[in-house]
């Protein structure tokens, strides 16, 4: 009788320290994809300051946009830097950072239309092409990211799991949303 509830009591410990392990690996998996999407915007916010400067020299009398675009980026940067991915409240912050700014390029892109010397220019071209990578990379670095908090929230609220997370702490991650799904559901039809 008592190898029965040693050997139920060692398989009992042996589900807490998988299932604890498993805890941590994917919290790490989820902590590590967002510093992805970090490291992306870094490189997104980095660019723009560039493409200001480009843009400047045709559009003298467009600093009302300009000088949103930079406002936007600041505060996009500066909530970038506290960012934390356990906290929904810094991600939701973040989020509407980027969201922002995202609707602040858009008078960037709409410039290009307005002034065409802009448009040919091969420096403003090149920037632009880069800064489309980079949003790419943006948007998939989100998803992925998205995709491993799904993830861990799914592990982390199911029965008998939920019970040990609340025992050690973990808590529920936040899922990096940007403020830009009015701009994506009222996308510009294009017409060729």
């Amino acid at each position: 009788m008592e190898w029965v509830l040693l050997g139920i009591l060692g398989v009992l410990i042996l589900y807490v320290i998988l299932e604890y392990n498993k805890l941590v690996r994917l919290r790490n998996v989820f902590q590590n994809a967002f510093k992805q999407i970090d490291v992306t915007l870094k490189q997104r916010h980095d660019m723009i300051p560039q493409l200001v400067n480009t843009v400047k020299g045709y559009a003298k009398h467009e600093q009302a946009t300009l000088t949103g675009v930079i406002d936007a980026r600041n505060q996009a940067e500066k909530l970038r830097g506290q960012s934390d991915s356990g906290d929904a409240g810094s991600m939701l912050a973040l989020g509407q950072a980027e969201g922002l700014l995202g609707k602040a390029m858009g008078g960037i892109f709409a410039l290009s239309e307005a002034y065409p010397d802009l448009k040919a220019d091969g420096a403003f071209r090149d920037l632009m092409e880069q800064l489309t990578t980079i949003e790419n990379k943006v948007a998939a670095s989100r998803r992925g990211y998205n995709n491993t908090v799904l993830e861990y929230n799914n592990v982390l609220e199911t029965f008998p799991t939920n019970i040990l997370a609340n025992m050690f702490t973990f808590k529920r991650a936040s899922e990096l949303d940007f403020d830009d799904r009015e701009a994506i559901q009222n996308a510009p039809e294009v017409e060729f």
